[in-house]
């Protein structure tokens, strides 16, 4: 008892003097203690131990305006090491608390803890935080609201009502040892037993009738939901029988609002939504399903959830239902991406680069590697599944590469190669059929200068089981200036690109054998994942790290580490 209350003082303590240090930083300042551990949770007829935050699933929110300062300690009670991203922060020259295991820190061991900052600078709206080791995300995860600055408002009428709705993926078993089997055979993973909304699967599941999720609302008055993607490796559709949504932000800003039956969101996104309980005082379902135009295997169930309206009514026996697209209906998928536009106006302005002085076209492939003799690969033979950018498949470093690069007077060339700016062979990328499946490894990241002004093509293709990609870059917004079907044509593709509005976000969907163009401006110095956020295929290692070098004063240059940062197992 006594060690317990001595860990609780001196982390209490280190909060306190962290909040009188920063105490003079633009906005409030908030503190939050999580407890990781072990939880039983009764769904689908079995009880099963998972991995979460206080107890809860989906995990904490957090809560704050536009420009605060959050403090999180972090106290690990979870049988293996763990790390916290904040997903969609900027941490602006502050990588040290990103988040990802062996980029910029390495895991909290079991019984340890670490204090994490979170700068909110230019977000407003709403992100998410999660686990970034392995696929313990699965149940580590939980929404972060951030709203107006005081003196501000939202760009639309304030909503009667403010509600969280947290998209996940539900295992019976253990999701690390559906990972670790995975990685043993070189085949797909098992996929999910189910999808849930809130944490509850809904009544197409056994035994999940009765806990299903329901939002009450009040007839004629406007509610925000604020919808988060946290589902392992599907990209979904959701609808609301008999209501339309308006899109007002997404990935923590502000968009052009349009009106739609339904939401495509990928794993990683965030989509800000104003529902009006417009309708008859009834039950409304809210469903869930599956968006995928491949072969790979997925979850094919479908959640739901309600909409209950107030008042004295005859509870329906029929519920009325959403219509959707069909589960592979990729024009769908991309008609909802293009409706996404930046408000781009005198109080929200956006600064689309057009001097760019770096370019670079991405492939992203599902890939092969053999196997020793007797391993026990099941692929294609004697083969494992890979992923790969650019050919290369990124192999994870066994200490942090952030501190590697600080400690190494800023070079990481002893542990790292360089990416390559386009793929080492060209080809017909969307319709080869005899180029080989096999992929190189290795640690290779991006470097750029800082203040350089990026262009990035990710490019499609068809090798492997395509599919569509959603790519996630850490420690930026970028602004989506294009998409299309087939190979990108750099002849005419940028004539088309949108550098007016694009949406500003952080994870955005390449399409199965098509491509997407984005734009930012390296001004972020520090090391930053970047990896699409299907967990199988990061695992796998469709994955890179860009390094964006320090400017040439210390207010553009990498803060130093803060004290307590975890340490690498064996150092």
């Amino acid at each position: 008892m006594k060690s317990n209350m001595g860990l609780i003082s001196g982390v209490l303590g280190f909060i306190f003097t962290s909040t009188l240090l920063f105490s003079k930083a633009q906005g409030a300042v908030h503190n939050y203690y999580w407890v990781v551990k072990e939880t039983n949770f009764t769904k689908l007829c079995t009880t099963s131990t998972v991995l979460t935050v206080n107890d809860s699933f989906p995990g904490p929110e957090i809560h704050a305006k536009k420009g605060d300062t959050v403090f999180v300690t972090v106290q690990n009670d979870g049988p293996y090491g763990i790390t916290i991203h904040w997903h969609g922060v900027r941490q602006p020259r502050n990588p040290w608390s990103d988040g990802p295991e062996y980029i910029t820190q390495c895991p909290i061991k079991s019984g340890g803890n670490f204090t994490q900052e979170i700068n909110l600078s230019t977000e407003e709206g709403t992100l998410w935080w999660h686990a970034h080791s392995d696929w313990s995300r699965a149940t580590v995860h939980g929404a972060i609201k951030v709203f107006p600055a005081n003196g501000t408002s939202y760009p639309y009428d304030n909503p009667d009502g403010d509600q969280t709705v947290v998209f996940s993926s539900w295992y019976k078993s253990n999701v690390m040892d559906v990972l670790d089997e995975s990685l043993a055979t070189g085949g797909d993973p098992n996929v999910s037993d189910a999808y849930t909304i809130n944490g509850e699967p809904g009544d197409l599941y056994a035994c999940s009738n009765e806990t299903m999720y329901s939002l009450l609302v009040e007839t004629g008055k406007t509610y925000l939901l604020r919808i988060v993607n946290s589902i392992l490796n599907e990209e979904m559709f959701f609808a609301i029988a008999n209501h339309n949504m308006t899109v007002v932000g997404s990935d923590g800003a502000y968009v052009k609002p349009f009106s739609t039956d339904y939401l495509f969101i990928t794993p990683g996104q965030t989509m800000d939504v104003l529902i009006t309980a417009n309708q008859s005082a009834s039950y409304y379902y809210m469903v869930l399903t599956p968006f995928l135009d491949t072969e790979s295997s997925y979850d094919n169930t479908t959640s739901r959830a309600l909409i209950k309206y107030s008042g004295n009514y005859t509870t329906p026996s029929s519920i009325p239902t959403p219509t959707f697209p069909n589960i592979s209906d990729s024009i769908s998928a991309q008609l909802f991406v293009v409706q996404l536009k930046s408000l781009a106006d005198a109080a929200h302005p956006i600064n689309v680069p057009k001097n760019i002085t770096r370019q670079m076209f991405m492939t992203v492939s599902v890939n092969l590697f053999a196997c020793p003799n007797s391993t026990g690969c099941t692929v294609a033979g004697n083969n494992k599944l890979a992923a790969s950018l650019n050919n290369n498949s990124f192999v994870m470093p066994s200490t942090a590469l952030l501190q590697e690069y600080y400690d190494s007077d800023y070079n990481v060339s002893h542990i790292a190669g360089e990416l390559p700016n386009k793929p080492p062979t060209p080809f017909n990328y969307t319709t080869v059929a005899n180029m080989s499946s096999y992929t190189t490894e290795g640690t290779r990241v991006i470097t750029f200068n800082y203040g350089d002004e990026v262009e990035m093509v990710f490019q499609g293709t068809n090798i492997g089981a395509t599919q569509n990609h959603p790519m996630h870059l850490h420690g930026y917004s970028f602004y989506l200036v294009g998409t299309g079907s087939a190979d990108f044509d750099n002849g005419t593709d940028p004539g088309r690109f949108n550098l007016v509005d694009p949406p500003e976000v952080n994870t955005i969907a390449v399409p199965r054998k098509g491509w997407t163009a984005i734009r930012f401006k390296a001004d972020n110095p520090g090391v930053w994942f970047m990896h699409c956020h299907l967990e199988r295929h990061s695992s796998w290692g469709m994955d890179t790290v860009f390094i964006v070098r320090n400017g040439t004063t210390a207010e553009t240059s990498i803060l130093p580490p803060p004290p307590g940062m975890p340490r690498c197992p064996g150092t």
